[in-house]
């Protein structure tokens, strides 16, 4: 996409996952819920929608970490591998990743659309890997990030991306690149920055459906 052309009509589509990274709930989601009228652009359309996403995601977050008990944090979660713990982690980790993923996007869009397809087709190669890390990380980064700090994490780490959207200009918003599609049920084949924006809410919104807090014992080891 050329940056001088307008955003054409956001398509929201039913997103019927069978499953992200180690298992999903088995109701198909939106992936946009802000469904807009054609040609409108992504400055009248998408930051506000991002602004509220990411104060929604601050105080939903604070509440489940605070809520949380000890058994809440310990009991496995449902359709994944990973504790209560180590999802809310990964969460949290959807929002840690996302400087890299802008830097990597500003890089690819200075470039033909070819390499960015060049580099999603290697990426989707190493798929298999990659979920075994994306399943080891998020363990080891719940054992050694202290649950007490969580919250506080994401506060700083989605307070600075307003900050950081607040500064992009629409061309910076309308440009993208290509993503490997097999890591993840919400990367596109192609994605502008400001879908970029909105992926680690899609993320979170995802994940957090799959969080075992507050039920019986009988249930989360059934």
């Amino acid at each position: 996409m050329r940056s001088s052309e307008v955003v054409p009509k956001i398509i929201c589509v039913q997103a019927g996952l069978r499953w992200h990274s180690l298992g999903s709930p088995k109701e198909p989601r939106n992936a946009w819920p802000h469904c807009r009228g054609a040609g409108e652009t992504v400055d009248t359309v998408d930051r506000e929608a991002i602004y509220e996403e990411l104060r929604r995601v601050r105080s939903t977050f604070r509440r489940l970490v605070e809520d949380a008990s000890p058994a809440d944090l310990a009991r496995r979660s449902e359709g994944t591998r990973w504790t209560n713990q180590q999802l809310l982690f990964h969460m949290l980790f959807g929002y840690l990743l996302m400087r890299p993923l802008i830097v990597l996007a500003r890089v690819f869009a200075r470039r033909p659309a070819t390499a960015s397809q060049a580099f999603a087709r290697v990426l989707d190669a190493g798929t298999g890997p990659f979920h075994q890390i994306n399943y080891l990380g998020s363990c080891a980064g719940a054992r050694f990030f202290p649950v007490r700090r969580l919250a506080g994490k994401m506060d700083q780490v989605t307070m600075a991306l307003e900050q950081r959207l607040r500064g992009e200009t629409s061309a910076q918003l309308r440009s993208g690149m290509h993503y490997p599609k097999r890591w993840d049920p919400f990367f596109k084949d192609f994605m502008a920055l400001a879908d970029l924006y909105h992926y680690p809410t899609q993320h979170f919104d995802f994940h957090e459906r799959q969080l075992t807090l507050g039920q019986p014992a009988s249930r989360a080891t059934g």
